[in-house]
């Protein structure tokens, strides 16, 4: 491989997009409302990147994301990533994550006391909402404290944390009412 490429590939949730270079994997992205949506978001982070037909290996990495995505298994274990540009503590928090398994799911503090930085939830938090790798390191099995399902980073595309556990078949998430939003910063009150 020479250079950076990229590849639109189709999953039972819709067009994803994938970036490589020599070496490794640079980032996944999950579809968009439209392709050309998901193309502009892929072209936003690897303009360098040239649409080409991806290698064996990254055909593995392609067929793996698709199946997960379909509710199937598979292994992504083996999957080159490029975190050359990543930060020494997202890789740890990445490598934490990609050991989570199918189904299953972690708070932020969960991971950050298996990575022994207690009190490092927010940085986990920070770390996940930048990860570049969808699926591969799958953030989606990260919950906010209390299992509630928050948002997803910013190659998530159109899809939620809520669908993508869902597909994995894990146990069903908390979500936030109007309530559990409000009710912390309103104002108590006055007694008569």
């Amino acid at each position: 491989m020479a250079g950076r490429g990229y590849t639109i590939f189709d999953t039972a949730i819709g067009r994803c997009g994938i970036a490589w270079g020599e070496a490794g994997i640079a980032g996944v992205q999950l579809p968009e409302l439209r392709e050309i949506e998901t193309r502009k978001r892929l072209f936003q982070h690897y303009a360098d990147a040239r649409e080409t037909r991806p290698s064996e290996e990254i055909e593995v990495a392609i067929e793996g994301i698709a199946a997960i995505l379909c509710g199937d298994d598979a292994d992504l274990a083996g999957v080159a990533l490029d975190m050359s540009a990543i930060p020494a503590f997202n890789q740890r928090v990445y490598q934490a994550v990609r050991n989570i398994p199918r189904g299953e799911t972690r708070t932020y503090d969960e991971v950050a006391s298996a990575l022994h930085a207690s009190g490092a939830a927010y940085s986990v938090a920070q770390a996940l909402g930048r990860n570049p790798f969808m699926i591969i390191v799958p953030c989606h099995r990260v919950l906010e404290a209390g299992h509630y399902a928050d948002r997803i980073s910013l190659n998530g595309g159109s899809v939620s944390k809520r669908r993508l556990l869902s597909i994995e078949g894990a146990q069903p998430t908390t979500s936030k009412t109007l309530f559990d939003v409000l009710l912390p910063v309103a104002r108590p009150r006055p007694q008569a």
